[in-house]
This record gives structure tokens, C-alpha cells and sequence, in this order.
């Protein structure tokens, strides 16, 4: 359970999908006009997210490697039909304000990600709780967006008019998600900041650095493989046994070539 609860802190706050690791822009500038579609659109991809990863992780060892991107985008895309069909029928109002948006989901950069990076590699139920967390922190992020952008650019909150003061209009076009986002990702870079001054490690932030470093395929000065340490002297001695390999290789063609 520890390392459920862990993907989930790691999906919500060290790894959000749209304000660390900045993916999945396209949703995020384009429907958080409002703090609705920005909840709406967010939820929608958390059950996708979820519900994808765990079937991948499901058929993890029966997908072939050479075909697991199309498998992966056959899954996620029977789970966004589900998803359209269903907004579709039951709430049509969030279903026309996200539009074209919905069927996109299939080819969201947080989704195919994770599926690749960690689903694929991992079991059911840390894989189903990864999505649960990636999905979550990106529907944080979208409603935060939206409550800005509804709230600056049409003094209102998730559809109620206030009337406080003269909406700046700017901020519900397309310019203002760039605003709203950059204002998130400075104050961020802030608490970053703020962080490193007091002594905290926040090297990882930012990084995509989940700790896991047996699926990891960043570049990274201190690796662990099951508390086993990997060294400079491991990496040079790997480096001259590929370069040697490489020399045998390239003799072997250069006589083929001669004959």
C-alpha cells in the first residue's frame, strides 16, 4: 500500500504532468476557459489514464515489444470511446464544451507516457494507483487553470456570476492560458527555490524522477539497481567494452566490403 500511496504523491505533486513535467499542453491551454471544463476534461483523462494503465499492466508480459505502441493506443482509444459515448449521453453540456478534445485524449502525450514508462513495466495495482495519480494531478492543475481564467476573465466561479469587478477579457482568450500557466509555473519555481536555499534535495524536481530507477531511462549521476550502486568505473568499463564491439563490428564489414 506504501508504494500505491507513493505513485499518487509522486502523480499529484512530484511529477505533475502539467506543471512539473509540462505535458499534455494542448487540453490544458485550450479548455480551461473555465473551472468546469477544466474539472471536466481532467476527470475524463483520470479514468482513461487509470483505467488503461491497468489493462496494459494486465497484458504486460502477453504484448509483444514491437507492437506495444499500437496495442497501447488500441486500449487507451476503446477507453476514451467509452468515455465520449458516456459524456455523450448523460452530460451533453460538458460534452459540446470540450468537443474535438475528448477524442484527442487518445493521443495525449500523459497517457501514451505512461503507459510506456511505467505501466508496461510494472504490476496491476501500483500501475492502476500511477494513473489514479497522474490523472489527478493533471485534473488539479486544469481546475486551477479554469478557476484563474473563469474567475480574472469573467468574475465568475464554475458558472456563478459574482459581479465583484469588470472582467479582464483577455484572460478567457486564448493569451490568458499562457498568462494563468506561467503565473503557476513561477510560483512553482518559487517554492523550488525557496527549497534549495533551505538545503532541500529538489534536484529531481522537474526531472521526471519517479525514484525508479530500474525503469528509468534518464541520464542521471547516481543510479540504484536493488541498493546496488552504479559508479563512474562501471560506466567507463561499459563504454570500452561497447567501443570494442563496435571495432569488431566495423572490421567485419570493412572485409566483407573488401571481398
Amino acid at each position: 500500500m506504501s508504494k500505491c500511496l507513493e505513485r499518487l504523491y509522486n502523480g499529484i505533486v512530484k511529477e505533475n504532468p502539467t506543471l512539473v513535467l509540462m505535458l499534455g499542453m494542448c487540453p490544458t491551454l485550450a479548455v480551461t476557459t473555465s473551472a468546469t471544463n477544466g474539472l471536466g476534461m481532467g476527470l475524463t483523462t483520470t479514468v482513461v489514464l487509470a483505467l488503461s494503465n491497468m489493462i496494459i499492466s494486465m497484458l504486460r508480459k502477453v504484448i509483444p515489444d514491437k507492437i506495444r505502441i499500437p496495442a497501447f493506443i488500441v486500449i487507451i482509444a476503446s477507453f476514451v470511446t467509452m468515455m465520449q459515448l458516456l459524456l455523450q449521453a448523460y452530460i451533453p453540456d460538458l460534452y459540446k464544451s470540450l468537443g474535438i478534445y475528448i477524442p484527442l485524449i487518445v493521443v495525449n502525450c500523459i497517457i501514451l507516457g505512461r503507459a510506456e514508462a511505467y505501466a508496461y513495466k510494472n504490476p496491476v495495482l501500483p500501475s492502476l494507483f500511477d494513473g489514479i495519480g497522474m490523472g489527478l494531478g493533471f485534473t488539479i492543475a486544469l481546475t486551477i487553470i479554469g478557476m484563474l481564467r473563469e474567475f480574472i476573465g469573467g468574475c465568475s466561479f464554475f458558472g456563478m456570476e459574482l459581479g465583484w469587478f469588470t472582467p479582464v477579457a483577455i484572460f478567457k482568450m486564448a493569451p490568458g492560458a499562457f498568462f494563468v500557466l506561467a503565473l503557476l509555473c513561477a510560483i512553482q519555481n518559487k517554492i523550488k527555490i525557496a527549497g534549495a536555499k533551505k538545503g532541500k534535495d529538489v534536484s529531481k524536481i522537474q526531472s521526471g524522477c519517479s525514484n525508479d530507477c530500474m525503469n528509468c531511462t534518464l541520464e542521471c549521476d547516481h543510479k540504484k539497481y536493488d541498493d546496488i550502486e552504479i559508479t563512474q568505473e562501471d560506466i567507463e568499463s561499459t563504454a570500452k567494452i561497447n567501443a570494442k564491439a563496435i571495432e569488431k563490428e566495423l572490421e567485419r564489414v570493412g572485409k566483407e566490403a573488401e571481398k
